[in-house]
């Protein structure tokens, strides 16, 4: 992977707000699981290469492992969901704290827009690498309890974004989160989310995408585009249906 040397004094980005985990539990539909309704944790969490202590994912075929290891999603963006759902008394009752949409990570200061693919971030004494950006589920519908949520989460491109585990260590609410190095400041996760939900297939798009140091399902996906000229289906994600 090719990266710009580390600066001399990492740059502070923003703030950890709160760190969640919760297990894997019975989910809506039969036979589904999840652990999406995860709960604050206080003092130091230990962040091993599968994710953090005390945390695990209802499907592994398409959640967890290194590259989904930590979920983040910025506490600010919060407040236009509020305004948008604001008939909708059980995603008010979710929104009113960090975890409604299932991530470790509730972050203040730093947003889809401002992060970039392959970051490098230190926070606590564990450093971590953006991987990718979230693709919303149809868990996402039945937890907020709207049938189109997980639409509008991609629609809106205030998805969230994944990191990967270079260095382990533990982690806490109210610590920094310093940028260590940017070696892809072109392609911010929201520019990647985009891509995605407006179905672009541009050849020269594609293929500078996949000159990314992607994970191998995003890998995939551009390849897909690029091969087919044609973009993927999303009812299977959005809405379960298969």
């Amino acid at each position: 992977m090719n990266t710009t040397p580390l600066p001399s004094q990492p740059t502070a980005l923003g703030t950890l707000r709160t760190v969640l985990t919760s297990r894997a539990q019975p989910y809506t539909r039969p036979g589904s699981r999840s652990a999406i309704a995860k709960l604050a944790r206080s003092g130091p969490v230990a962040v091993g290469a599968e994710g953090l202590d005390g945390d695990e994912q209802g499907d592994l075929r398409v959640h967890g492992g290194p590259d989904k290891a930590v979920h983040c999603y910025a506490w600010p963006q919060y407040t236009p969901w509020r305004e948008e759902l604001a008939g909708h008394a059980t995603a008010q009752a979710l929104l009113a704290q960090p975890g409604a949409f299932g991530e470790n990570f509730s972050l203040d200061g730093v947003q889809e827009a401002q992060v970039c693919i392959a970051d490098q971030w230190r926070i606590g004494s564990a450093v971590f690498e953006v991987s990718q950006g979230r693709q919303p589920c149809w868990k996402l519908n039945d937890r907020f309890q709207v049938p189109d949520m997980a639409l509008r989460v991609q629609r809106s491109l205030r998805a969230g974004w994944y990191l990967r585990v270079l260095q382990p260590g533990t982690v806490q609410a109210g610590d920094t989160v310093w940028l260590l190095a940017r070696p892809r400041p072109a392609w911010p996760i929201a520019r990647l989310l985009e891509v995605i939900d407006r179905r672009d297939c541009t050849p020269a798009t594609l293929r500078e995408i996949l000159a990314l140091p992607l994970p191998p399902s995003w890998q995939r996906l551009f390849q897909r585009r690029l091969d087919s000229g044609q973009s993927e289906a999303w009812d299977a994600r959005l809405q379960g249906q298969h």
